[in-house]
């Protein structure tokens, strides 16, 4: 995977997390347009963390990962955002949700046979 790819991988990665981030900030903290203080530091923090993945070009999301860098705190906060955002992505980004299903399944798959 040349590094055009790799750099597309992480926008779209970076703007799939950020919509889940902003679905759950409003539906759970009444945002409109804008993430409160907390999804804005959740946000800031996941996306710092996806610009300096080292494993970008080999995997396909970071629940994939076999190592996790987030800080225990920043992680539970992202599984719960991903565990109210994950189910309601078809929704409100229905390619965005079918693209990311596709990939994890292909990923979990390759796992599978290693």
């Amino acid at each position: 995977m040349n590094s055009s790819n790799v750099e597309l991988k992480r926008e779209r990665e970076k703007l799939v997390v950020s919509k889940m981030i902003e679905l759950y900030c409003r539906k759970n903290h009444h945002t409109k347009g804008k993430l409160c203080d907390e999804c804005q530091s959740l946000n800031d923090y996941a996306v710092m963390r996806s610009d300096m993945c080292p494993f970008m070009k080999t995997k396909t999301f970071c629940s994939n990962c076999k190592v996790h860098c987030y800080k225990p705190e920043m992680r539970e906060k992202i599984r719960i955002v991903m565990r109210f955002s994950g189910p309601r992505m078809i929704f409100h980004h229905p390619i965005m949700a079918v693209r990311h299903i596709i990939e994890s399944n292909k990923e979990k798959k390759h796992l599978e046979n290693e």
